[in-house]
């Protein structure tokens, strides 16, 4: 792991540690000169914080989500698949350790807890239970909100805490992802009181997430193996190209076709674009569906932005409409200017908010329009693939947009944008 999560060294007096700490919080809130200068990451999450008014004095825990709401959380979480392989890793470590282990969700929302008793009445008092929300909004710097803004594992000691109240603690988080498409799942998280911190935990909760995010993925390959079976005697007796994919648009197999890895996710009647293909009406199979075409016709997509919500029109064998958000008519829109060379996730960052930090509300956004658009959008890096004739006639109403590449975009070609195909053959 990353030396710099770690929130001390080995041999580190811990005691004298946490009153420094102590020291650099209140120089901070007072307007002081700092005795130190805490690290990059506790001082991005004070700022962010600080911007959100988060009160460093709060008292009252978050409010808790009902029930019925915390089991719809869980029941929608991927990670209630994984639950015994992390149990299996943390929680006999936490209990020994007096510590507990929380898993949330996306937001940062508290669904599973296990551990130390002791830590957990601990824990009740602060509102650190099922169906609170640690996200930094709510309750400041933290392990889980920190590690969700910050993209990284995390570990929070003692006053690196932003509020006062939790400086006796110490929490270790780290991010888990969706292997297949890098969206955030949510955060496992180690906590315990502030004494109890030790740098080895950052590698322990990173390898339980490493062995959670790689059974999911065997998951996937399992269903799609699954799925292989119904796919080859389709797939043997078609005329032309078609593929099977589950359904979430993960391609099993294909047939008379370049593979493709992931299509938009399949609904039915409504026809999808894919790349090298053209457009398919999806069929449901046994676990997913069936998509084939009886001639390949060139695919053009306009972005019609001249109302709202903006609209992505797509040509081939059929014609559909997919409304867009603005965020992601903004995508699309830098996509195209982009061209062939595309964009990773890190430029799209700095032309969507004016810097680098934003990867994970990228990536999502990302998945979220490649869900809908399919094999129009490539990744590695992000484009739009090559045989897709894009057009924008005008940015309409992406003209007021604050975004720095669309600012950027509209200052040089404040007429039409067209981004041909790529010739093929």
């Amino acid at each position: 792991m990353d030396e710099g999560v770690c929130a001390v060294r080995p041999g580190v007096d811990v005691a004298r540690h946490a009153r420094m700490l102590a020291r650099v919080h209140d120089a901070l809130l007072s307007g002081e000169r700092l005795p130190a200068d805490p690290r990059g990451m506790v001082a991005r999450s004070w700022r962010r914080v600080r911007a959100q008014g988060v009160n460093p004095d709060l008292g009252d825990p978050p409010d808790l989500m009902g029930a019925d709401r915390v089991e719809a959380r869980r029941a929608a979480s991927p990670l209630q698949r994984v639950l015994p392989e992390l149990r299996a890793a943390l929680t006999s470590v936490a209990e020994d350790a007096r510590h507990i282990m929380v898993v949330t969700d996306a937001d940062g929302v508290l669904l599973w807890r296990e551990g130390s008793t002791a830590v957990r009445h601990r824990a009740d008092r602060l509102g650190f239970t099922e169906g609170a929300d640690w996200s930094e909004g709510v309750v400041g710097s933290n392990g889980i909100g920190t590690a969700i803004a910050e993209a990284t594992p995390v570990q929070m000691f003692a006053a690196e805490h932003f509020v006062r109240s939790h400086h006796v603690w110490t929490c270790t988080a780290c991010p888990v992802h969706d292997p297949r498409t890098g969206e955030l799942l949510g955060v496992v998280d180690v906590s315990g009181p502030a004494e109890t911190v030790h740098p080895t935990t950052v590698a322990l909760v990173g390898t339980a997430v490493k062995l959670a995010e790689a059974s999911l993925w065997r998951h996937h390959e399992g269903r799609l193996e699954m799925l292989r079976n119904v796919a080859a005697p389709l797939l043997v007796s078609l005329r032309g190209p078609g593929l099977v994919v589950d359904e979430h648009g993960w391609v099993a197999a294909v047939a008379g076709m370049p593979a493709v890895d992931r299509i938009a996710v399949p609904r039915s009647g409504r026809p999808i674009a894919i790349h090298g293909v053209g457009v398919c009406v999806p069929e449901p199979v046994p676990g997913g569906w069936l998509l084939r075409v009886d001639s390949a016709e060139p695919i053009r997509l306009e972005l019609d932005l001249a109302q709202r919500p903006p609209r992505a029109i797509v040509d081939g064998a059929n014609r559909w409409v997919h409304p867009l958000s603005t965020r992601h008519a903004e995508l699309l829109v830098l996509l195209a200017g982009a061209g062939a060379a595309g964009m990773d996730a890190g430029a799209l960052s700095a032309a969507l908010y004016g810097d680098r930090e934003h990867l994970v509300t990228v990536r999502a956004e990302m998945s979220r329009l490649r869900r809908s658009l399919g094999g129009l959008l490539l990744a590695r890096p992000y484009r739009i693939a090559p045989e897709v004739d894009v057009v924008v006639p005008d940015l309409g109403v992406l003209r007021g947009s604050a975004a720095p590449g669309i600012r950027r975009l509209a200052a040089c070609n404040p007429a039409a944008t067209v981004a041909p195909a790529a010739p093929t053959g």
